[in-house]
């Protein structure tokens, strides 16, 4: 059964424009049109535990307003949500124990607590053993460096530091679903690489399912095996990243430097019988655009064949190439 269930997902909101001036605002005191815009618009996907999955999409696409659904913050307007087998709105008492949440914008903790405090109240709230307690915090400790931090008054975090004990925050209590939106934002280099190499153990090791939207798409590349690209309320993709690759046509590019000058005749002779479109960079490189089902191997041996090779490489499009290619399609 999985973790996360979510079935046709609508959330709407109503919208209401306000005048200008004095007699403006005074008018809109006593109604004025109000129309309802769909955040979400029949979105469905699943999760399993054990499965980590990007959840992207441009700003205003819908991705916090699903989190806030199955957090439990917000009430479906349609559909179907179920996470660990509760609703999450009408069962948020019970809810709240299977979940962790990261908010990149905003903090769980309380701010004019220390952190230590903090974590020992959210360990009392939700009834974690002692013993316990201290084995995953230690352990958060050893991944997040927060021993610095834990007689710190939250106020006084820097913006990655809040950060960093927010995530641990969220897992304080064993959570089985991880729902992390921007949870890395502020965070330096190396930080980053050891919060991805924690959250992929934890998906590994089959203790969670993780949902993690993010716009710094080096994340979804280290963590998750799957994606699901929103687009104006609605699931535009669903599936693994290299079939997201695919389906954006920005396939690999074979970038060739010979050791003499090319004539325009010789790559027209190369386009004749290599399986790819080829282009010209300079006088002395040329690229070779290949389909998804061309072997590289093959290209290379027709291409060395042909002429002096100084160097090739083959380069692959960003996952930000491959989304953005995607949002153009469909406009």
């Amino acid at each position: 059964m999985p973790l996360i269930e979510v079935d046709g997902l609508i959330r709407s909101f109503g919208v209401r424009p306000r005048r200008r001036g004095v007699l403006g605002a005074v008018a809109d005191l006593f109604g004025g049109e109000r129309s309802e815009v769909r955040a979400l618009d029949g979105v469905s996907f699943s999760l399993e535990v054990g499965e980590a999955v990007g959840y992207l999409g441009p700003n205003g696409a819908g991705k916090s307003t699903t989190v806030k659904c199955l957090a439990g913050i917000l009430e479906p307007t349609g559909g179907a949500v179920r996470v660990a087998g509760l609703d999450p709105w009408r069962d948020r008492r019970t809810h709240v124990h299977n979940i962790g949440v990261v908010f990149g914008q905003r903090t769980q903790l309380w701010w004019d607590l220390a952190v230590q405090e903090a974590y020992d109240l959210l360990a009392s709230v939700f009834a974690v053993p002692r013993s316990t307690y201290r084995e995953r915090l230690g352990r958060l400790d050893d991944l997040l460096e927060l021993s610095p931090l834990l007689r710190t008054p939250v106020r006084q975090l820097s913006l990655g530091q809040r950060v960093r004990c927010d995530l641990a925050a969220a897992l304080l209590h064993g959570p089985r679903v991880l729902l992390l939106d921007e949870p890395t934002i502020g965070l330096d280099v190396a930080v980053r690489l050891r919060i991805r190499g924690f959250l992929r153990a934890l998906v590994d090791e089959r203790e969670v399912a993780l949902l993690l939207t993010t716009h710094d798409l080096g994340d979804i590349e280290q963590i998750c095996r799957r994606v699901v690209l929103l687009d104006k309320g609605r699931v535009a993709f669903d599936g693994p990243l290299a079939d997201l690759r695919a389906r954006a046509g920005t396939g690999r590019v074979l970038v060739v430097e010979t050791t003499v000058l090319l004539a325009d005749a010789d790559l027209a002779a190369l386009s004749e019988v290599l399986p790819g479109s080829v282009a010209r960079r300079s006088e002395n490189t040329f690229e070779v655009h290949l389909g998804p089902d061309v072997p590289a191997g093959q290209v290379m041996q027709e291409v060395a064949a042909r002429v002096e090779v100084r160097d090739i490489a083959i380069t692959e499009p960003t996952t930000e190439e491959v989304v953005a290619a995607i949002y153009e399609g469909e406009k």
